[in-house]
């Protein structure tokens, strides 16, 4: 063999490092080295060792650089995300992406905090002080200043801060109650009203049939007198099937005297006959009866499900700790192969079997863990896994489970990770997607006023004050603006936020309202869209107020809550009347159809995620929260509570929060939207907490609104451009619609006058013609022309051409009456020159007259006897 210079003798070293050094290694890089070492042995020559050198040069730099630049090297030679490195969650299989090591190199930016300690995570700097332990070691939250309230805001015992204006009003807005401590006795202003109980609110108030004092004094006949007293008993708003609560509501005949108040005063509970079971019958938690033989049986008789609760199945041999015998028996499992017979047929203890290690013999078959019996063995999956079949395991696709991850599931092999959406980051910690950017607000009814609050309390204030019945709610985040529905003006209206609170507001619908429950704005097309359970519609109009369309009306229907999905083209109501349902239709009113029948009773507010695609919903007599997805697949209860869910009016989800309204305990409350625990309270002592809206600008993201494109303003639609639901990908971007009483031309976006319409609600367009000759009423036919209006419709060439044929047909009947009046002359000159003959016969007499007068029986002719 030729003796090697030194260059050679430094490859062959660097072969010899390059082979321990990659001795962990898998794959392209072992085969390299060997190749390379075999050659070198072999080889005699300067030139081929100087290839084999650079031959090794490429295959370490791509063992190196397996994974991409975005993506971070596990130990192990796997490749991760870089965005999972130090997020609190290992990947990595050896977890050396979490490792000390790593995270100590991680250098946060200049907008971010770092966590420091044993994992050094980087955070938002917003999420600093916010309340919330973000960080392992909760750093994040050490050191924080005390919060100061501004000069025009009270600063509670608890470091809440809240409007002046809440301080000595009788209600405890603080959650200590510290703005009520020391408060002097009110006095009302002139324009005020001064209750029995010493509050004060407006005299426009008072004497309008609603209690607004809490001792209901601004209603009593002392200040009203009897003009309100006879009203008041006179007016039923129920109708026949429902019962009217003395607190005003009306609800649903069956649910008087059910075991469960749903009047806020629980007057429907009152005076109830307490109902007694036989003695062979089982009664229910509820109240009801069902019979004795249906209790534990293992199917659900009670509505409750009370009648299976704490059953014992004696006859089940479950466990591992518990052995089965082929005999029947049911023994423990260490009498299992103790050589003595504990079964009558011997099952016990087989010869064969006891002692034997079946794992011993290519682990059992199993593809991944065998755990050895006292009898036979069973095949194991590590977590992440599952059997398929007896022996093999498979990968669990935990993104399956629509609440596995707060917004977006990836799944891994054994595990899953879970990301946000853009604008969301991902909170190790809490496992929740946190938003970023704005500070998110909530926003509720109070009755007579609109609050403002911060998920935290920080800030809590009242936005706009001194209205009569407000009721519905909803924002359009874009443009900064607010709108609401009062139930006794029977109007809804809007405003800016920032011109909030003053005394003028803009009145976008006034008129053919009666009760207008739900709201919901359409912030891409700017539209707004609401509810009224009396008239049982759901209608649309834009944010003006001055084009407006019903879009679906219902008998026996009662639509409450509504929301929209503008992105998708689509909207969701509530209806609690009979049957109850939640309903799914488009934006513009056609594929309706109910998506919610079973297990439904009194739904009311509803609201949806957009990032999930779930919709939430609350149930007041099942006292429940509930979501499903937009299909109307994979429901869920998230929560289920008779004293925090006493009676919810309406919910608003943010990040993984929801929060709704309850009437009866006049509060606020919050609970992890997935799990349904950690149910919190947000403010209490509330007057009548209906309607909830969150307010942040990733509530209401972007889209494309085809209805106003530069080449085609308004979609060319003469009237409303309504988007349509985004079915298939073939679907229509919009529709046009025309307003009541109209249709559709042929052209489908211009409107013509309905003719039945016409006929029954007699427009000013209805022109009606006399005319001599058979009775007719001219009634508009429609046209496919240009000019579709109802005054339009006057100037068609058709009515010119009715004008020219009287002058044909009156010329006609003015010689049909000459000629008829001449016959009539004609016949009475004849009658006068005939010469009359009378008979004195009676026979004769009556014969002639019976001949001529026989139809004449008012003048009482009789048969003489004869």
């Amino acid at each position: 063999m030729l003796q090697m210079t030194g260059a050679p003798r430094a490859v062959a070293a660097g072969l010899r490092e390059a082979r321990v050094s990659s001795g962990d290694t898998e794959g392209r890089g072992q085969r390299t080295t060997a190749w390379a070492g075999a050659l070198l042995e072999g080889a005699g020559s300067m030139r081929l060792c100087w290839s084999v050198a650079l031959l090794l040069a490429a295959a370490g730099a791509a063992v190196e650089d397996k994974c991409e630049r975005n993506e971070f090297q596990c130990q192990d030679g796997t490749c991760i995300s870089y965005k999972w490195v130090c997020d609190g969650s290992a990947e990595c299989r050896d977890s050396s992406d979490e490792s000390q090591e790593t995270c100590r190199s991680v250098t946060c930016k200049l907008e971010d905090f770092s966590c420091g300690g044993r994992v050094n995570r980087c955070i938002p700097q917003f999420w600093r002080c916010d309340g919330q332990v973000d960080c392992e070691n909760g750093s994040d939250e050490q050191g924080c200043p005390p919060k100061t309230c501004s000069p025009d805001e009270f600063r509670c015992h608890d470091g809440k801060c809240i409007a002046p204006g809440f301080v000595c009003d009788s209600d405890w807005d603080c959650l200590d109650g510290s703005d009520e401590a020391s408060c002097p006795t009110p006095t009302c202003g002139p324009s005020s009203f001064q209750c029995n109980s010493s509050t004060c609110i407006p005299e426009l108030w008072v004497c309008d049939r609603d209690d607004d004092c809490d001792d209901g004094s601004d209603e009593w006949p002392l200040h009203c007198g009897a003009r309100n007293i006879s009203a008041t008993h006179g007016e039923n708003p129920c109708s026949a099937l429902e019962f009217h609560c003395r607190s005003g509501e009306c609800i649903h005949s069956s649910w008087r005297c059910d075991g469960g108040p749903d009047c806020k005063d629980k007057s429907d509970e009152e005076n109830c006959a307490k109902t007694t079971c036989r003695p062979d019958e089982f009664q229910c938690l509820d109240g009801t009866c069902i019979h004795g033989s249906q209790q534990c049986d293992k199917e659900y008789d009670c509505k409750d499900k009370s009648d299976e609760l704490g059953c014992v199945n004696v006859t089940l041999c479950q466990g591992p700790d518990k052995f089965k015998c082929h005999s029947g028996e049911c023994i423990t499992m260490d009498k299992v192969c103790n050589s003595v017979r504990d079964c009558r047929d011997w099952s016990d203890e087989p010869l064969q079997e006891c002692g034997t290690n079946e794992c011993l013999d290519n682990n059992g078959s199993c593809s991944h863990i065998c755990n050895d019996l006292k009898i036979g063995y069973e095949c194991l999956c590590p977590k992440g896994f599952r059997l398929a079949g007896q022996r093999r395991c498979e990968d669990i696709d935990e993104c399956q489970d629509p609440d596995a991850c707060s917004q977006l599931c990836v799944n891994l092999a054994g595990s899953f990770k879970c990301e946000c959406e853009a604008g969301f980051q991902f909170d190790a910690l809490t496992k929740a997607c946190k938003a970023t950017g704005t500070i998110a607000y909530l926003f509720f009814t109070n009755r007579h006023e609109v609050r403002k609050m911060t998920l935290d309390r920080r800030e809590y204030t009242s936005l706009i004050p001194n209205l009569k019945n407000v009721v519905a709610l909803d924002m359009e985040v874009a443009s900064n603006r607010v709108y609401w529905s009062d139930l006794s003006q029977r109007k809804i209206y809007s405003t800016q936020i920032d011109r909030a609170p003053s005394f003028s507001y803009d009145t976008v619908i006034s008129e053919n309202l009666q009760a207008p429950d739900g709201l919901a704005v359409d912030w891409i097309h700017s539209n707004i869209y609401w509810t009224d359970s009396i008239l049982g519609t759901i209608s649309v109009a834009d944010t003006k107020g001055v084009k407006r369309k019903t879009l679906f009306k219902e008998k026996g229907s009662k639509p409450r809550a509504i929301v929209v999905d503008p992105v998708h083209g689509f909207m969701y109501w509530t209806d609690w009347g009979t049957p109850a349902k939640i309903k799914k239709g488009g934006l513009n009113g056609v594929d309706v159809y109910s998506l919610v029948t079973e297990d439904i009773q009194w739904p009311n507010g509803i609201t949806l995620d957009l990032s999930s695609g779930r919709l939430y919903w609350v149930d007041s007599k099942l006292h429940s929260i509930s979501s499903i997805d937009v299909n109307g697949q994979n429901r869920k209860t998230v929560l289920e509570d008779k004293k925090m869910l006493a009676h919810p009016f309406s919910l608003a989800i943010f990040e993984d929060k929801v929060f709704w309204t309850d009437i009866i305990n006049e509060a606020i409350f919050s609970a992890n939207r997935l799990t349904g625990s950690d149910i919190s309270l947000m403010a209490e002592n509330l007057l009548s907490p209906e309607d909830i809206v969150l307010f942040h600008n990733l509530t209401q993201p972007r889209g494309v609104n085809w209805c106003e494109r530069p080449t085609l303003p308004n979609g060319g639609c003469q009237y409303l451009c309504l988007p349509a639901p985004q079915i298939n990908p073939h679907s229509p971007k919009f529709t046009c619609a025309c307003p009541d009483g109209m249709l559709l031309a042929e052209d489908k976006r211009n409107c013509l006058t309905d003719p039945e319409s016409v006929v029954t609600t007699r427009r000013p367009a209805t022109v009606h013609v006399t005319a001599v000759g058979p009775k007719r009423t001219a009634v508009p036919e429609p046209t496919t022309k240009t000019g579709t209006t109802p005054l339009q419709a006057l100037d068609d060439p058709a009515s010119g051409r009715s004008v020219g044929a009287l002058y044909i047909v009156l010329p006609i009947v003015l010689l049909t009456v000459l000629c008829f009046g001449t016959f009539l002359l004609w016949k009475n000159w004849r009658l006068k020159s005939i010469n009359s003959i009378h008979f004195d016969n009676p026979v004769y007499q009556k014969t002639t007259e019976d001949e001529v007068h026989i139809c004449h029986s008012q003048d009482g002719y009789t048969y003489p006897s004869v």
